[in-house]
């Protein structure tokens, strides 16, 4: 479970976030691309924050099925 403490501060500011565990494997940035960015530290990072229901649906399936388990959506 991502940790809101451990967030990673290229995250733009919002409810979604990647926390530091991110392993950098890219599945979050193919799921929601106009979400997640991976960057070039290799960590993957929330570039805008989901605006629509289906931007929230791919957020949350890029949640579920991220093997670090680094995304979380309970951040301000």
């Amino acid at each position: 479970m991502a940790d809101r403490s451990n967030r990673l501060p290229q995250n733009a500011k919002g409810k979604w976030y990647v926390d530091a565990s991110c392993i950098g494997c890219g599945l979050c940035s193919v799921t929601a691309p106009d979400i997640f960015t991976l960057g070039d530290d290799g960590q993957a990072y929330v570039t805008r924050q989901p605006q629509t229901k289906e931007e929230n649906e791919l957020a949350i399936e890029a949640m579920n099925d991220c093997s670090a388990q680094s995304i979380g959506d309970d951040g301000e």
